[in-house]
């Protein structure tokens, strides 16, 4: 949990409610907390005084590995080594593949989408043409742009045939940070520029007006999928689209199972089970789209391969909308990774 983006407190909000969560009682399980500073685990203080209730180690980035200290401070303690890794990381390095790929070298499994897949669905830009390809759900028109914003001259060029509003966001990132909802020429370049302080590449999207669904999919450690109920999402409190105040400060509300027609229902389910195979996910993954009522058409948004975890996010609660506690949930995630 934890991670280098600005979702880092949410992280650490998913990770210890499913710390929380899992059977502790057949699993040894460690807190290990990912930050730019450094890499520790979170363990037991087994000082006599017990001041502390945890004290941070640091991970061994040769071998993932901690050193849990001795009772007492006496003797060079124990060195732990793991079997998996429950990833609850928001964006770098958790939802990228950049730990995946790491873990991968050292031969430890894990609950989420592998490296590749990960490095895809992470960046909008990327991922965005190879759903279109699928052909089973429609994408809205975008420009990729790169390191710099460009000269007045060329942002007219690449908005040719571009209507407004558009959404500006950074390409390569999570929860709408840095993203901004652009209603004309002018508000253009300020929100480029703002989306470039998060990423490198910056995705300018048309804006699809309509109704916000969220479906999450999950594969059994038996290969059978399960299809969560759907989500609406709900800005409310002037916000126009599901921003990050929206999705944590509870200016939104997310009505679970979503009351729509059973045929659009089944429509977002089926598209998201396809994706699912098609984008070669694993573990707990949620798909985002809007529904354009007036074109009766559904529009992909984005893939999260590391959806939130914490008591009031969205996938727990598809998961008890079906009768699947978290504790439930979890020990399933675990148990597909190691089949």
């Amino acid at each position: 949990m934890g991670g280098y983006s600005g979702e880092h407190d949410i992280s650490i909000a998913s990770g210890n409610q499913v710390y929380g969560q899992l059977d502790h009682n057949k699993y040894n399980v460690y807190k290990i907390v990912v930050d730019r500073q450094g890499w520790y685990g979170l363990v037991p203080d087994p000082s006599p005084s017990g001041e502390r209730s945890e004290i941070p180690v640091p991970v061994d980035m040769n071998d993932f590995s901690i050193l849990l200290p001795s009772p007492g401070g006496e003797g060079q303690g124990v060195r732990l080594h793991f079997d998996l890794a429950f990833i609850i990381i928001h964006g770098n390095p958790g939802e990228n593949g950049v730990l995946q790929g790491y873990l991968d070298l050292r031969g430890i499994r894990y609950t989420t989408c592998g490296f590749y897949t990960s490095s895809l669905t992470f960046h909008k830009g990327y991922c965005n043409p190879v759903v279109k390809s699928f052909g089973i759900v429609k994408v809205a028109k975008s420009v990729l742009l790169y390191k710099e914003p460009p000269t007045d001259a060329k942002l007219d060029e690449l908005m040719d045939g571009m209507r407004y509003p558009v959404f500006v966001k950074p390409a390569a990132g999570g929860s709408s940070v840095a993203t901004t909802k652009v209603k004309n020429r002018g508000q253009l370049l300020p929100a480029i520029r703002e989306a470039l302080t998060e990423d490198r590449q910056v995705l300018v999207e048309e804006a699809i007006v309509g109704r916000e669904f969220d479906c999450g999919v999950f594969r059994k450690a038996d290969g059978k999928k399960l299809v969560f109920p759907i989500t609406e999402i709900i800005p409310k409190g002037g916000h126009e689209f599901f921003d990050y105040e929206a999705k944590y400060q509870g200016f939104s509300d997310e009505v679970t199972p979503a009351t729509l027609d059973e045929d659009i229902a089944r429509h977002i389910q089926k598209v998201s089970y396809r994706l699912y195979d098609l984008l070669g996910c694993a573990g707990i993954v949620r798909f985002d789209y809007i529904y354009n009522t007036e074109e009766q058409e559904l529009y992909f948004l984005e893939v999260n391969t590391i959806p939130g975890q914490s008591a009031e996010s969205i996938v727990p609660k598809q998961a008890r909308a079906m009768g699947i506690s978290p504790a439930e949930l979890y020990e399933m995630a675990i148990q597909a990774a190691l089949a």
